[in-house]
């Protein structure tokens, strides 16, 4: 396996990060996820934006997008990769053993695997522990990833494969690594940035998508208990794509795949073959 580390492009045991990199030791970094379709990185632009957006929340500097694809695509090509999971992280670098940040420039790092199809349905649960919708790294991609961790470990032991986590209010706010969308009566619904949650790239393009095939659409707070009510559901990720959410806590839900889940996932699937940066 060939990884792209600060300007380097060498086999993976070839290369290293500093002991006192900050994102190893604080998890001061960003970073973010594109699935590869023939070889092409999907909606880069986006990814890139958001990138550059989640950067500026920790104040990070972020190589220009230019950099970042020769370097994605030398990558890509040196591990013979088509149909891929990419990474590009970027932490704050070598620093001293604490919160303050060193002089050292940013770690970027940018990586890549295969990557294999989601199942078309999985079972959710919720969990006891709350996202923060005011904390200072809210709607930041940031690499802190504990709470998933712990979160995504609690579902496995409840035999599901996605935790949902509520925010400090209660309501519905997003899962370990996916945006959460809810249909009840053929209208779609699913939390808006005020819940606290990530902007999914994924999720973007499905309330774009929804919005031109005529399915009402809203971006509105609601209750986790929403989800156990709800007629269908689903997952979206940049690798899942568009996952129908079978069971809530043990509970199974009316349809799974549901007639509004099906419209959307076929119409994404649709934009990928048509547009590979929409």
């Amino acid at each position: 396996m060939k990884v792209w580390v600060s300007g380097t492009l060498d086999e993976l045991d070839a290369l290293r990060v500093s002991p006192l990199d900050h994102g190893l030791l604080t998890g001061d970094g960003v970073f973010e996820t594109l699935r590869v379709y023939g070889g092409v990185p999907f909606a880069w632009r986006r990814h890139y934006d958001r990138l550059h957006h989640s950067a500026e929340g920790l104040y990070l500097t972020v190589p220009s997008s230019a950099h970042l694809r020769e370097a994605a695509d030398a990558v890509l090509r040196a591990n013979g990769l088509d149909e891929a999971r990419l990474r590009i992280t970027i932490t704050g670098g070598e620093a001293p053993l604490g919160s303050e940040r060193g002089d050292a420039p940013a770690t970027v790092l940018v990586a890549a695997c295969a990557v294999s199809a989601w199942p078309p349905t999985t079972q959710v649960v919720t969990v006891p522990w709350a996202r923060n919708e005011r904390g200072a790294t809210a709607g930041i991609k940031t690499i802190s990833y504990a709470e998933n961790v712990r979160a995504l470990a609690y579902a496995r032991e409840h035999g599901a494969g996605e935790a949902v986590f509520p925010n400090t209010r209660g309501e519905l706010c997003e899962a370990t690594g996916s945006n959460v969308f809810l249909a009840f009566a053929g209208v779609l619904r699913t939390p808006p940035p005020e819940a606290g949650c990530l902007l999914g790239v994924t999720r973007a393009l499905l309330l774009e998508l929804a919005a031109a095939d005529g399915i009402p659409v809203e971006e509105a707070a609601l209750p986790l208990d929403a989800l156990h009510r709800a007629d269908e559901a689903f997952l979206s990720s940049t690798t899942r794509e568009v996952q129908a959410i079978a069971a809530v806590d043990g509970r199974a839900l009316p349809a799974a795949p549901g007639r509004v889940t099906t419209r959307l996932r076929d119409a994404f699937r649709a934009l990928v073959a048509r547009d590979l940066d929409p």
